[in-house]
């Protein structure tokens, strides 16, 4: 059991997409190496935390609402499709992320323990379609 245990950490943290945990709370319990890539916290930093760290202060209230009600329901209204979002790096930069929710379960009732994000940077691509747009429009 230990032996899956330790792979499923090194497949976590060499997975190329950043990958966070938060606790029914929205306390950051896992953080992979591509998380600190994306934005910009150490694992160390970043344990522990609020997941205010990496949410634009303006999306905060509508992002608790639907964290609060998906951990009471234990269904997200995304129900697994991806969505297009802001994140914040730790250099106070705006990233454009496109992130994946699914809740955790576990225990002998299915009780909601948390939730995961798996997220990655799509700025780039974002910032040129907008490019694009704007340059096509008359």
């Amino acid at each position: 059991m230990e032996e899956r245990s330790q792979l499923a950490e090194k497949i976590l943290d060499q997975t190329a997409d950043a990958v966070i945990y938060a606790d029914r709370s929205g306390t950051i319990a896992r953080w992979n190496r591509a998380a600190s890539a994306l934005f910009g916290y150490p694992v160390e930093e970043a344990l522990g935390q609020s997941l205010d760290l990496i949410i634009p202060e303006h999306l905060r209230a509508a992002h608790w609402r639907g964290f609060e009600a998906a951990m009471a329901k234990g269904i997200m209204k995304l129900q697994g499709r991806p969505t297009l979002t802001r994140g914040l790096h730790k250099s106070g930069r705006k990233l454009y992320v496109e992130l994946t929710f699914a809740i955790v379960k576990g225990g002998a009732a299915d009780e909601v323990l948390g939730s995961v994000a798996v997220a990655r940077d799509v700025t780039e691509r974002v910032e040129r379609e907008r490019a694009a747009t704007r340059t096509s429009s008359p």
